[in-house]
């Protein structure tokens, strides 16, 4: 496990890995969204270039771009009440900013390569009215997804980080389970 101080060797490929499995994890949860805003594409319009790097484009300011537009729906939609659509919402924004998962040995990257599981997995559970199982039933499922390549560059991180609510609890139940 590597620690703070050190840099970690992550390739264009890995990183294209990386983001493919959170373009997958987060994918599912746009149905949760688009239930509640179906005039709103900034979700569907980050997961699809994050989904374009993850296929081989360029990783560009478009990147950014769509993931910040994402946030801003996932702040709409939590101060609107729709706490289910805000965390489909926030895997979107996190399938986008996988592409930018630093080759620093900090747990917080951690977030870019499990963030977009841990946020559908929030969504599904609330939208099942808090129903906790619903969540750690997609996180098994989202362990399945994740391929060696996944797990290989996860497992030159530190543990995901403390904190984060009920987020931070199925992130690190992932991360524990596919380490």
């Amino acid at each position: 496990m590597a620690d703070d101080s050190t840099a970690i060797e992550l390739s264009k490929s890995e990183l294209r890995e990386v983001t493919g499995y959170a373009v997958a994890c987060a994918r599912p949860a746009l149905a949760i969204f688009e239930r509640d805003r179906p005039d709103d594409r900034r979700p569907r319009a980050a997961i699809d270039v994050a989904q374009a790097f993850a296929d081989g484009a360029e990783r560009t300011k478009a990147l950014r771009d769509n993931a910040w537009a994402a946030h801003r729906a996932a702040q709409e939609t939590r101060d609107a009440g729709q706490a289910a659509a805000s965390d489909a919402a926030r895997a979107a924004l996190a399938a986008a900013s996988a592409a930018f998962l630093h080759p620093l040995a900090k747990a917080t990257q951690v977030k870019h390569i499990l963030g977009s599981a841990a946020h559908a997995a929030r969504a599904f559970e609330l939208s099942a009215g808090d129903d906790r199982t619903v969540g750690a039933d997609h996180i098994a499922q989202l362990r399945i997804l994740a391929g060696p390549v996944v797990v290989d560059v996860l497992r030159r991180y530190p543990l995901a980080p403390p904190g984060g609510g009920r987020v931070g609890e199925l992130m690190r139940q992932l991360d524990a389970s596919l380490r």
